[in-house]
């Protein structure tokens, strides 16, 4: 696969629904919120590690869109 995917973290609002559809690519991670302790964020941690059809199912019923491929 000559693209890889990328989570935006702006927009990323911890839903989980890409982990749970592609847990072998996604997973959520703690990340420092805004005063309010910690958010829970998704990351792509093995780009490789999925079909490209299973990665674009993950980036299709991203609720925000924020998963793209670079």
């Amino acid at each position: 696969m000559s693209s890889i995917p990328v989570v935006d973290q702006e927009a990323c609002i911890g839903c989980e629904v890409c982990t749970q559809i592609c847990p072998e690519v996604f997973r959520m991670e703690e990340v420092a919120g805004s005063g309010h302790g910690h958010d829970h964020k998704s990351v792509v941690y093995n780009p490789t590690g999925a079909p490209a059809k299973k990665i674009e199912e993950a980036m299709d019923n991203c609720p925000v869109a924020c998963i793209y491929w670079s």
